[in-house]
């Protein structure tokens, strides 16, 4: 079985009851590219409810939404990410990147004292 080297994966605490994580962040990426949020949460293998709640909960977690939805009707619904919310998912992306650069030698190191 082929082993993984070690991996950064972040979670910034936004306040004592907000979180925006790698989860969060591919369900935004998902919305942008489905342009729904139902389908986003399928392509994630997640529950309608639990993409809707997630949804909710981004949007109650900043100042101004990160999403906008659509109401359903004969042609269906929709949702996209408004400018605020392309920009949070850039910002983490970001620090992501950033992070992972700062650790890769240490990560490196960490690799190299792994049981084979």
């Amino acid at each position: 079985m082929p082993r993984t080297a070690p991996a950064l994966r972040f979670r910034l605490l936004l306040d004592a009851e907000h979180a925006l994580g790698p989860g969060k962040v591919e369900l935004l990426e998902a919305i942008a590219s489905t342009g729904s949020i139902s389908a986003a949460g399928r392509t994630m293998a997640m529950s309608y409810k639990r993409a809707w709640q997630l949804a909710d909960e981004l949007n109650r977690s900043f100042a101004q939404p990160l999403i906008a939805a659509n109401k359903g009707g004969e042609h269906g619904g929709g949702a996209t990410l408004t400018t605020t919310g392309e920009k949070v998912v850039a910002a983490y992306r970001g620090i992501e990147r950033k992070a992972k650069q700062a650790c890769a030698a240490e990560l490196r190191a960490l690799s190299r004292l792994l049981a084979k």
